[in-house]
């Protein structure tokens, strides 16, 4: 794959605005220049080099035609909002769902294009702990089998003791997850109330997702195909 140094817009944009400002505007945008230039080329290099060996490999396997993918409309609006997204964050986790939302447009295993732009914007505005909590109540008992831990035998308890069973890291963190599960909450993607409300042992280990959020999380997911 040919590597190429592109000046990225938005920071062309910037620093276009940053050279308007009178006197220190010239100053202003050199500075930025040094400082912030090369690492967003270098994101966005290194983000088009990784999704384009995994492609390439798909190609490889005859998984997918790159002269299909040049003629599909989803497929293009969807390397634009990623290749975006990426370049604004440095989080390897969210990069690697955005990778996975591109692999599944490649394969054709995506949803219809409205709802691909909500996933797309939900990823973006969640942080990497919205998308922990939500595959854990997706299947709990399943989050344990595959992290080989215990399964939790409360004879009773609230959802967020399962929480910080999973992730012990999060105890005595009660305001930060309950604003995380009041988001997934609010963009339709689980259907309980609250996480501190008593429960059965059953009821702590039954999938808490909604329709909608396990298309989004089977979306994000890296396919059986790859």
């Amino acid at each position: 794959m040919k590597k190429e140094r592109l000046k990225d817009i938005g920071y062309a944009a910037t620093k276009v605005g940053l050279g308007s400002i009178p006197i220190a505007g010239a100053a202003a945008s050199e500075l930025l220049s040094f400082i912030v230039a090369s690492p967003l080329e270098n994101r966005r290099e290194k983000w088009m080099t990784e999704i384009g060996e995994r492609l390439m490999t798909l190609e490889q396997n005859g998984s997918i035609n790159f002269d299909s993918l040049q003629n599909n409309p989803i497929f293009i609006d969807a390397v634009i909002q990623t290749t975006q997204s990426v370049i604004r964050t440095n989080e390897k986790e969210k990069i690697k769902l955005f990778q996975n939302v591109l692999i599944n447009c490649a394969l054709n295993d995506i949803p219809e294009q409205s709802e691909i732009q909500i996933f797309l914007n939900l990823i973006e505005t969640f942080t990497v702990w919205h998308i922990k909590i939500l595959k854990l109540f997706n299947n709990p008992s399943n989050w344990f089998e595959v992290n080989k831990r215990d399964i939790p035998n409360f004879m009773r308890a609230g959802l967020s003791a399962i929480l910080e069973l999973a992730y012990p890291e999060l105890k005595g963190r009660s305001e930060f997850y309950n604003l995380i599960w009041n988001d997934l909450s609010r963009a339709g993607l689980h259907n309980s109330d609250s996480l501190q409300g008593i429960i059965s042992s059953s009821g702590l280990m039954a999938n808490r997702t909604t329709d909608f959020g396990k298309r989004f999380l089977e979306f994000i997911s890296e396919s059986e195909n790859e």
